[in-house]
C-alpha cells in the first residue's frame, strides 16, 4: 500500500497503543513517533456492559474493550476537530473489531487502510514494512 504523506498510523491492541506520523513523500514511508494524550478506559465500550460468563469470561477483556472503546474515542474527536486527515489502523483482530464498533463516520471517511495484526511489540520500521505490504 502506498501510505499518504501526513498520514497517522495506528498501532493498538487491548492495553498499548503507539501513533506514527508519515513524514515521507509517497511511495517512501518514514514512520516518526506521534504524541497522544494518556488514554483511559473511562469511556463505557461495549465489552464493558458484558457480564461475566462463560462468553465473556473475565474482567481482562472487559478493560481491554474498554481500552479500544477509549481510544476510538480519541481518534473520533481528533477527526472531528480536523487534526488528523488520513489513518491507517493496525490492531489484533479483537481489537480492531472493537474499535470498529465506536468509529464516528468522521472517522470511517478518514481511514485509508487496516491491517489485524498485533503490531505493538515491533519497530517502527517493521510497521512500515507491514504498512507497504498491506
Amino acid at each position: 500500500m502506498i501510505l499518504p504523506h501526513g498520514a497517522l498510523v495506528v498501532v493498538a491492541d487491548g492495553s498499548n497503543l503507539h501513533l506514527f506520523m508519515n513524514k515521507a513523500v509517497e511511495p517512501e514511508i518514514e514512520l516518526v513517533p506521534f504524541s497522544h494524550p494518556a488514554i483511559l478506559p473511562s469511556n463505557a465500550g461495549s465489552g464493558l456492559r458484558h457480564h461475566s460468563e462463560s462468553s465473556n469470561p473475565d474482567a481482562h477483556r472487559k478493560a481491554e474493550d474498554g481500552f479500544a472503546a477509549a481510544i476510538a474515542g480519541q481518534l473520533n474527536r481528533m477527526a472531528l476537530d480536523g487534526a488528523i486527515d488520513r489513518i491507517f489502523v493496525v490492531a489484533d483482530p479483537r481489537t480492531l473489531g472493537e474499535l470498529r464498533k465506536h468509529f464516528h463516520a468522521a472517522l470511517r471517511s478518514r481511514i485509508v487502510g487496516e491491517l489485524s495484526k498485533d503490531l505493538t511489540g515491533h519497530s517502527s520500521h517493521d510497521i512500515a514494512l507491514a504498512v507497504r505490504k498491506a
